[in-house]
C-alpha cells in the first residue's frame, strides 16, 4: 500500500465519474476518455476542489445516464494528474489510483453524482500463506500465457516482476478477460491474501476453459480428417467400380429406361423425356442438374399415362347409391342418371366399333350450384362411387397463383407440378372423377389468373392435350370427369362458365330437411357421440321446431350441430342420473338449447288497411314479408324505410304511378296525392331488401292505404309489375309457395307466367293452398282486396239521386260611372 494512501483522509464530498465495463485499482496510473456529460461536470468540480475524483464503474454498461442505484458501491479514489479537452467537447484525464473506497451516500447534484466515501483500509493475512498464493498465482498466470492467452511482452514482464502479493492480485485481474462482476469483487476485497484465492480461481477456471476448447478443437479435427478420409475411401471405391462395372449410376439409367418403355407414351411425349434421359446419363450422379432430372423422371414414370379405372355403369345400382346416399335433390340425381345413361350407351357402340373410343371419353364439364351445406360435395363422391372410379378433390379457394394450376418452370429452384398433375397421380389413374371446389372463390393477383388457367383444362375440345409448365409435354385429360362447385356463378368469369353446364341445388325445405335428420344426421351423430341406438328418442315434433326455430340455413350443417349438441347433453343426462333412455320432446328444446333464435312469421289476425302480406326468397328458405303503406297529410312526397334496394324503390314508385292514373276508377280523389304523404314501410329494417318480386304486394298496400280498404289477411302475393299494370314472372317459387304454408297462408297469388312452376312443389303440400294467377293487376287487386275490385269500383261511380239543376249565374250589376 502506497504511503498516501496510508495517510490521506478523502475530502468530505467527492465527484463520481462512472466508467463501464472496466474497474481500476489503487497504484494504477491510468488515462481515462470521458464524453458523457455526467462524467465532464464531475472532473470539472474535481478539479475545482483537491483534483481528487471516484471511478466507480457501472452495473449496466449500456446505461448512458446512471443514478446512485446503478453504481457499484465501492469504487476507487484517484488523484488527477493532467486533463485535457478535445474539440469536439470530451475529456482526456490521466489519473493515478490511491485507495479503495466505499460510497456511504451519492446524490445527484448540478448533472453529476456526488459521494460521500471512506477508504477501505487493506490488511495482508497470513504471511507464509500470503507467499505461498504468491507463488500459485504467479506459476498459473505463466500457464495461461503458455497456453495462447498472452498480453504484450511489456505487460507481462512488468507483470511477472511484481513483488508486492496485492499488486500482482489487481494487476492480474485488471489484464485478464474476467467477467466485470469477478474484477469488482477483487477490488471490493480488502485482504491480499482473499484477492490472491478469488485470482487463483478464475485462472484456474480460465485453464479449464482452455483445456474444453483444446479437446472441442481435437475433436473436430479427427471428425474432419475422418470425413476427408471417407471422401478418399469414396473415390477410389467409385473409380474400382467404374473399371469393373462402367459409369457410375448406369443401373439407374437403365431402370428409368425400362420404366418409360413400359408406360408406351405417345410420341411427342417420348421423344422429351428421352431427351431428358440421355442428359442425366451424361452427368455425375451428385451433381446438382442431375437430381433436377431424377425428380422430373420421377415425375414421368408415376404418372398414370396408360392406367385407367374401368367404368361399371348400371342405372339402377347408380341410383340406389344416389337415393342411398341423398334425399331430395331430385332435379340433380335426374340429371346425373342422364349422365351416366348416355356414357353407357356410347360405351356400348364404342364395343361394337360404331364410334371411335376418344368419343366415349367427351362429356359435359359439369358445374354444381348452390349455397352452402346442400351436398355439392357428397354427390360428387357419389358418383364416382357409381361409376367406380378414383375421386380426387382439389380446394381451389382463395388460390391467386396460375402456378398452382399448371405448376412452376423447372428452371425455378424447388419447381413442381400444378395442382392437377399432382392429382392424377395421387388418384392412380388418368380417368377419375375430379372435383374443383370453390371455383367462383379464385384470386387474380400479379402472380397471374388461376381462372384463365383452367379454360384449356374444362375446355372438352382442347384438355386432350393439357401442358403443365413443369412437364413441359401434353397429358391427355379428356377422359377426366371434371365436376365444379360454386355458391355464386356470378363470380365465375364468362369464359370459364361458357365452358361448363349449370346444375343448380336449391335450399332444402323443412320437409326434406326433416327426412335428412331423421335418416342420416341423428344416426350419424349418435354413433359420433357413443349412443347406442334408441338410447335417445327425438320426436318428429322436436326435430320440425329445431329445423324453424333453432336453424336458418339453405342446406343442414347447422342443424346436425344442433342435433349434436342435443345428445351430448342427453349424454350426460345418462350418465348422471342412470336413466337408460332419453325422450326429447318439443318442451324440451329450450331447457336443453335455450330460447328459440329465429322466429318465423305467421299471418295476420285480422284485414288491416295499407298492410299487404308478400312473399320473399334467400339461399336460407322462403318465408312471407308484411309491407305497409300510410297516408298522412303533406306535399306529395313519397317515403320509403326499411333499408329497401334500388330494384325495390323503383317498384314503389312504379306502384304509385299506377295508383295515380287508376284513381278515378278507384275511388281516390286526386287531390289526395297532392295534400299527402305516402309512406311506406317494410319490417325487419336490420335486414337488406332486394328484388322486383314485392311489386303486387307494395301495390295493393299503397291502393289499400289511399282507398281505405282493407287487404285480405289470408292471401300472400308475389310477382313484378309494370307501369301498365301487367304483372311479371319472378323466381323462387317453391322456397316462397313452402314459406307462406309454413306461415298459415291459404291463398297464394302468382304470376300467370310461373304456373309451371309449381310442378317442384310436391303436390302434398299444394294441399290446403289455393293459387290464383294473374296477369294484371287488377285481377291481383280483386283477390286480395276485401270485397274485391268491384267494391272498389263501386266507391268512384255516382250515387243515384236527384239530378242537380244548374243555374245560371246573375248577371252582375253595371258599373257606374
Amino acid at each position: 500500500m502506497s504511503e498516501r494512501s496510508e495517510n490521506k483522509t478523502l475530502p468530505s464530498t467527492l465527484p463520481i465519474c462512472p466508467v463501464r465495463g472496466s474497474v481500476i485499482y489503487p497504484t494504477m496510473v491510468m488515462p481515462i476518455d470521458a464524453g458523457r456529460p455526467i462524467s465532464i461536470k464531475a472532473i470539472d468540480a474535481a478539479l475545482a476542489q483537491e483534483r481528487v475524483i471516484l471511478i466507480v464503474s457501472q452495473r449496466d454498461k449500456d446505461l448512458e445516464t446512471p443514478g446512485p442505484q446503478d453504481l457499484y458501491e465501492v469504487g476507487t479514489a484517484c488523484n488527477i494528474l493532467r486533463m485535457r479537452k478535445n474539440p469536439d467537447g470530451s475529456v482526456q484525464m490521466l489519473v493515478q489510483a490511491f485507495a479503495r473506497a466505499r460510497l456511504t451516500q451519492v446524490v445527484q447534484q448540478d448533472g453529476y453524482l456526488l459521494a460521500q466515501a471512506e477508504i477501505i483500509p487493506e490488511s495482508v493475512g497470513n504471511a507464509i500463506e500470503v507467499k505461498a498464493l504468491f507463488r500459485e498465482v504467479r506459476e498459473k498466470f505463466q500457464a495461461v500465457l503458455k497456453e495462447g492467452r498472452y498480453l504484450s511482452p511489456e505487460v507481462t514482464q512488468f507483470v511477472l516482476n511484481l513483488e508486492d502479493p496485492s499488486q500482482l492480485a489487481d494487476y492480474i485481474a485488471f489484464h485478464m478477460d474476467f467477467r466485470l462482476e469477478d474484477k469488482q469483487k477483487i477490488l471490493e476485497t480488502a485482504s491480499a491474501s482473499e484477492r490472491l484465492k478469488q485470482v487463483l480461481v478464475l485462472l484456474d477456471a480460465e485453464l479449464e476453459l482452455i483445456e474444453t476448447q483444446k479437446r472441442i478443437q481435437q475433436q473436430v479435427k479427427e471428425e474432419i480428417d475422418k470425413n476427408q478420409r471417407e471422401y478418399f475411401l469414396r473415390e477410389q471405391m467409385k473409380a474400382i467400380q467404374k473399371e469393373l462395372h462402367g459409369e457410375e449410376g448406369e443401373e439407374e439409367v437403365e431402370e428409368y429406361r425400362e420404366r418409360i418403355a413400359a408406360l408406351s407414351l405417345p410420341e411427342a411425349v417420348k421423344g422429351e423425356v428421352e431427351r431428358e434421359l440421355n442428359r442425366f446419363a451424361r452427368m455425375h450422379p451428385d451433381s446438382a442438374e442431375a437430381s433436377v432430372i431424377r425428380t422430373y423422371l420421377d415425375w414421368i414414370v408415376n404418372l398414370p399415362w396408360n392406367t385407367r379405372t374401368e367404368d361399371h355403369v348400371d342405372l339402377k345400382q347408380a341410383k340406389e347409391i344416389l337415393e342411398e346416399d341423398h334425399y331430395g335433390l331430385e332435379k340433380v340425381k335426374d340429371r346425373v342418371l342422364e349422365y351416366l345413361a348416355v356414357r353407357k350407351l356410347k360405351l356400348e357402340r364404342a364395343k361394337r366399333g360404331e364410334i371411335p373410343e376418344e368419343e366415349v371419353a367427351k362429356g359435359p364439364i359439369l358445374l354444381f350450384v348452390g349455397p352452402p351445406g346442400v351436398g355439392k360435395t357428397s354427390i360428387a363422391k357419389s358418383i364416382a362411387k357409381s361409376l367406380g372410379r378414383k375421386y380426387v378433390r382439389i380446394s381451389l379457394g382463395g388460390v391467386r397463383d396460375e402456378s398452382d394450376i399448371r405448376g412452376h418452370r423447372r428452371t425455378y429452384i424447388g419447381a413442381m407440378p400444378g395442382r392437377i398433375i399432382q392429382a392424377l397421380r395421387q388418384a392412380g389413374s388418368k380417368n377419375p372423377v375430379l372435383l374443383l371446389d370453390e371455383v367462383d372463390k379464385l384470386g387474380v393477383s400479379y402472380q397471374g389468373d388461376p381462372a384463365s388457367a383452367l379454360l384449356e383444362l374444362l375446355d372438352p375440345a382442347q384438355n386432350k392435350e393439357f401442358t403443365d409448365h413443369y412437364l413441359g409435354v401434353p397429358f391427355d385429360m379428356s377422359e377426366t370427369l371434371f365436376i365444379c362447385t360454386a355458391n355464386f356463378p356470378e363470380n365465375i368469369p364468362g369464359p370459364l362458365m361458357d365452358r361448363m353446364e349449370l346444375i343448380e341445388f336449391t335450399s332444402y325445405i323443412e320437409q326434406e330437411k326433416l327426412e335428412i335428420a331423421k335418416r342420416y344426421l341423428l344416426p350419424r351423430q349418435m354413433l359420433e357421440n357413443g349412443l347406442k341406438e334408441n338410447q335417445v328418442v327425438i320426436t318428429e315434433a322436436a326435430l320440425s321446431r329445431l329445423i324453424t326455430h333453432y336453424t336458418r340455413e339453405a342446406g343442414v350443417r347447422n342443424l346436425e350441430r344442433e342435433i349434436g349438441s342435443l345428445l351430448r347433453k342427453a349424454a350426460r343426462t345418462i350418465l348422471e342420473t342412470g336413466k337408460k333412455r332419453v325422450r326429447i320432446t318439443e318442451g324440451d328444446l329450450e331447457k336443453y338449447l335455450g330460447p328459440a333464435r329465429f322466429m318465423p312469421e305467421s299471418e295476420a289476425r285480422e284485414p288491416q288497411v295499407g298492410v299487404a302480406t308478400g312473399m320473399y326468397y334467400s339461399p336460407v328458405g322462403g318465408d312471407i314479408m308484411f309491407i305497409e303503406a300510410t297516408v298522412m297529410p303533406g306535399k306529395g312526397n313519397l317515403v320509403l324505410t326499411g333499408q329497401l334496394g334500388d330494384v325495390m324503390k323503383e317498384s314503389a314508385r312504379a306502384a304509385l304511378t299506377y295508383a295515380k292514373k287508376n284513381a278515378q276508377r278507384f275511388g281516390i280523389p286526386l287531390e289526395r296525392f297532392d295534400n299527402s304523404d305516402i309512406h311506406i314501410h317494410v319490417p325487419a329494417g336490420a335486414v337488406p331488401k332486394e328484388g322486383p318480386s314485392a311489386g303486387i304486394a307494395i301495390t295493393t298496400a299503397l291502393v289499400s292505404a289511399l282507398a281505405d280498404v282493407p287487404v285480405r289477411h289470408d292471401v300472400a302475393m308475389t310477382g313484378e309489375i309494370t307501369l301498365t299494370g301487367r304483372v311479371l314472372p319472378i323466381g323462387g317459387v317453391k322456397e316462397k309457395v313452402l314459406g307462406a304454408r309454413r306461415a298459415g297462408i291459404r291463398q297464394v297469388i302468382l304470376p300467370k307466367q310461373n304456373q309451371s312452376d309449381l310442378i317442384d312443389v310436391p303436390a302434398y303440400l299444394r294441399q290446403n293452398l289455393t293459387f290464383h294467377f294473374a296477369e294484371n293487376l287488377d285481377q291481383a287487386l280483386d283477390w286480395a282486396l276485401v270485397g274485391g275490385l268491384k267494391g272498389l269500383e263501386a266507391r268512384s261511380a255516382p250515387k243515384p239521386g236527384k239530378p242537380k239543376v244548374s243555374r245560371k249565374p246573375k248577371t252582375p250589376p253595371a258599373a257606374r260611372a
